[in-house]
Formats: structure tokens, C-alpha cells, sequence
């Protein structure tokens, strides 16, 4: 008898600790379904640093397993440090999220990308998405002009306002060497009917030019210029925090850029790499982004308050092609032009 009861004793201790294991192994929500992933990734980004840590904390409360490690700059300084990769033989990205089509179109041009076709993508308008699924936009960014109101003696309402004599000495841009926003603009810019003559004007009219779209936003913030040309989400968040001013998207029409994402090509870890793209694409990722300010990509999410679904927008187009074969040029004459 007393050996039954120390043999059951034992099996009973036995299910208790093979219980408690199958605790310690139960699923979190990344793996319902599928082989857990692991490991850590290389994110490129241009997007502003608080924007990059809230989708990377986001992200790891989801896959905790996963590691982010950011990497971010400027649109051109991204892109800079990707080709300098290439050149030593070890692109050490594994997801680039950068400001612009062309930009990835280049990169595409370059074979320094892979297909993804990301469950996600059929949320998104296809004319946001790549045709051979090399990248697909995540939000939609117009470029608007931001005006303080308490300096300026006017509202402009299209961009030839801003052409104006008294006008002189009050607008700011980023520069197209640094914002990959801005490169995109001034080729979408100089292929509408005022071409080169809309910048030939604006440098008449003393239009500053700074490092990047936050730095051309604090000038009208503080006064020190009335108007700035920069993307519309940060102007609409500045509003939220109490800065005195007005978003306008003129009625020519708004350039828009789409912030794609993109898988980059050997990533070192793959897998880690495609859920993050997925989380992005989202609508749980989608929902973040709005939530930081930004209008969705997706068709199931609406604009946050202030600004324009894309349905709404007026947007000003270019060929794509085009754009890719001369952006360096145009980047060029502007800098030429501006004494960039």
C-alpha cells in the first residue's frame, strides 16, 4: 500500500511540473499559428524619432522575441548610408521605410530590394503598391503650406500666393538635398505649368531653405517666417499642441508621398523582418500611425482630425519615370539655384 501511494504521489508532481512547462510554453500572439520568430532586425527609417520609437515599441508588445534596432536620418542621408553598404558588400538593412516612391524606384533600379507580397496589402489602393511588390506606401503626406496667422498679414490659399511681392522674405522649405519629401516636391513642383519659373520666383522672393521639414515648420512656429511648405501632418500636429496655425492645402493642387516600406534584398533575417512589414501595413499599425498624426494608407481608416483623406486631396502628379531618371538633376539645379 505505502508504495502506491509514494508511485502516485510521484505521477501526480509529474503533471504538476509538466503542466506548469506547458504554461511556460504557451503561445504568445505571434506564434497562434505558426513557427515562433526570433532574432534581431536593422530598421531605416526618415521618420521623426518619437514616430520610429512608438512603431518599434508597438511592434515589440507584439513580438517581443523580435529586436529592432533603428537606424534614422534624413531620406537622403538613409538612402546615402544604404549605397555606401552596397559599395563595401554588406547592405546591413533588413526594412527600409524612407519618404518616397522615386526614392525606392531607385532602389528597385539598383536590385537592392525583394518581393514581399504582404497579406496586408489588400487594405491598400493598388496604385500604392508596387506592381512586382518591391514596396507599398504607408500613409499618405501632403505637402501644404503652414501659416502662422499671428504674423502673417495674409492666408495664401494656392502656391502662386506665395509668389507675391509682399510675400517677400516670408516662406521657408526644406531642402531637397536632406528631406526626401522635399526632392520628391520639387520634381512633381517643376513638372506642372510653372515649371523651374515657380523656384526661379520663390529665390526672388527670398524663400529660405533648411535642413528638413521640422526645422522649416519651428521657423513659422517662432515667428521667424509667415509661411512654410512642408507635409501636413506635422503642421496639424503642431495645431494640436497650441501653435498659432493655419493648414492649407492649396487649390493647384498638393504633391503626396506615401512613405513606403520595403523588404531589402539578403535581409539577414527574413522572416522577423516580413512581420514587421505586416504589423506596419496593419490595421493595428495603421491605427498607430493615425494616432501619431498620420492619414492611413488603408481604405478601412479614415484621416485624423485637420486633415485630408486622400479621396479628398487634389493631388499633383508626375511621371514616375521621369522623376526617378531626374532626380539628381533636379537636385542639382536647385541646388544651383539656391546655393545649396
Amino acid at each position: 500500500m505505502k508504495k502506491m501511494w509514494m508511485a502516485l504521489i510521484v505521477a501526480m508532481m509529474t503533471f504538476v511540473v509538466a503542466c506548469g512547462a506547458n504554461d511556460e510554453k504557451e503561445p504568445t500572439e505571434q506564434t497562434e499559428g505558426e513557427e515562433r520568430v526570433s532574432g534581431t532586425i536593422q530598421f531605416y527609417t526618415s521618420q521623426p524619432d518619437s514616430d520610429a520609437e512608438a512603431l518599434v515599441k508597438a511592434f515589440k508588445e507584439k513580438y517581443p522575441d523580435i529586436d529592432v534596432q533603428t537606424f534614422r536620418s534624413g531620406t537622403e542621408e538613409v538612402i546615402g548610408k544604404v549605397l555606401a553598404e552596397k559599395e563595401a558588400g554588406a547592405v546591413q538593412a533588413d526594412v527600409l521605410l524612407v519618404a518616397d516612391a522615386v526614392t525606392f524606384e531607385r532602389l528597385k533600379e539598383e536590385d537592392l530590394l525583394q518581393a514581399y507580397e504582404s497579406k496586408e496589402m489588400a487594405e491598400i489602393p493598388e496604385a500604392f503598391i508596387d506592381s512586382d511588390f518591391m514596396y507599398a506606401g504607408t500613409k499618405a503626406m501632403a505637402t501644404v503650406i503652414a501659416t502662422n496667422h499671428d504674423v502673417a498679414s495674409t492666408v495664401p490659399t494656392k502656391w502662386a500666393d506665395l509668389l507675391k511681392e509682399s510675400e517677400k522674405g516670408q516662406a521657408v522649405m526644406p531642402s531637397p538635398l536632406y528631406s526626401g519629401a522635399a526632392a520628391y516636391n520639387v520634381g512633381v513642383f517643376t513638372r506642372q505649368s510653372l515649371g523651374w519659373e515657380m523656384f526661379e520666383q520663390l529665390k526672388q522672393n527670398d524663400l529660405m531653405v533648411v535642413q528638413g521639414n521640422g526645422a522649416a515648420l519651428k521657423e513659422v512656429q517662432s515667428g521667424q517666417r509667415a509661411h512654410a511648405l512642408v507635409v501636413d501632418f506635422i503642421v496639424a500636429r503642431a495645431i494640436q499642441e497650441g501653435s498659432p496655425l493655419t493648414l492649407t492645402y492649396p487649390e493647384e493642387g498638393v504633391p503626396v508621398i506615401t512613405e513606403p516600406i520595403a523588404l531589402m534584398k539578403d535581409a539577414k533575417n527574413e522572416e522577423a523582418a516580413k512581420h514587421f512589414i505586416d504589423f506596419v501595413l496593419s490595421k493595428e499599425g495603421q491605427e498607430l500611425a493615425r494616432s501619431l498624426g498620420y492619414t492611413p494608407i488603408r481604405e478601412d481608416l479614415e484621416a485624423p482630425e485637420g486633415l485630408k483623406s486622400i479621396q479628398d486631396m487634389n493631388v499633383m502628379e508626375a511621371d514616375l519615370k521621369q522623376l526617378v531618371q531626374e532626380r539628381e538633376e533636379d537636385k542639382r539645379q536647385f541646388s544651383q539655384l539656391f546655393g545649396e
